[in-house]
């Protein structure tokens, strides 16, 4: 069921060259992230949307959203983009989008057919009711929409981590590991992680199968995290990925501890 996609960075740059100076190609969310695994997945996200959306006017939900978009600024020229988040904050502090809802993306419905294109990013690992919210989506959307998701790995390190401590210690992380002096404040990151069964990227490819959806794009990826703190905390990035190598020679099968996010990019059929 699964479609290969195959992305060729190089043309993907050769192509940037020609963008006129002072305008970008990506958003900034990706312009922040590091070298690495992460930032290739999503510049892979962008080809996959670009050859796969309609090249007309496009509807875009985006369930739970706040300041920064992961979209490309093709699509997003184009689109007029829906946003509920359950957060005032994040609502306040959203620019792009055209519209916005103060909802639960849980149990906030739209008409059918609805959407091009439904972005859930960052955010179901936050909902006590995945498979609603996932409901939601498919009903929202059009014959041939696609829905983006892009979440931690539960069952990576970070996501084992992340489940099993406090949430002040993630605050903790964010503010003294990551930089991020408001992390925590009203609107910031982190917000509280309940890691719903369907986050699991396994469970979700089932939940996808039983409900007419096609994956068309599936992608574990190093945690942006890991090069980040190899920068900021090279003696602690090393201690971390000494137990990541320890822990992948230890481990069954084939997986990397350290990949702990993925993208997938979900059609209706």
């Amino acid at each position: 069921m699964n479609k290969t996609v195959t992305i060729d960075f190089a043309k993907t740059a050769f192509a940037d060259a020609y963008v006129p100076a002072g305008e970008s190609t990506h958003p900034q969310s990706l312009l922040d992230l590091p070298p690495g695994e992460a930032r290739e997945s999503l510049l892979a996200v962008h080809a996959v949307l670009a050859g796969s959306l309609p090249p007309s006017r496009l509807a875009i939900y985006e369930a739970g959203g706040g300041s920064t978009s992961f979209l490309p600024l093709e699509v997003l020229r184009r689109a007029h983009v829906t946003v509920v988040d359950i957060d005032e904050d994040q609502i306040r502090n959203n620019d792009y989008a055209q519209e916005t809802i103060l909802g639960d993306v849980q149990s906030h419905r739209f008409d059918p057919g609805s959407f091009d294109l439904v972005i859930c990013y960052n955010v179901i690992e936050h909902l006590p009711d995945v498979e609603a919210a996932l409901h939601r989506f498919c009903e929202s959307l059009k014959q041939g929409g696609l829905i983006l998701i892009g979440a931690p790995n539960p069952k990576s390190l970070s996501g084992v981590v992340t489940k099993y401590s406090p949430h002040w210690f993630h605050v903790w992380f964010y503010r003294h590991v990551r930089g991020d002096k408001r992390a925590g404040e009203p609107g910031q990151a982190p917000f509280p992680t309940f890691f719903h069964p369907l986050v699991t990227l396994s469970k979700l490819e089932d939940f996808a199968a039983a409900h007419g959806l096609q994956m068309i794009y599936r992608k574990e990826y190093e945690s942006p995290r890991y090069p980040e703190m190899r920068a900021r905390k090279p003696v602690l990035a090393a201690l971390i990925d000494a137990a990541a190598y320890v822990m992948n020679l230890l481990l069954p099968g084939k997986s990397d501890v350290r990949h702990g996010d993925y993208h997938v990019i979900l059609r209706k059929i």
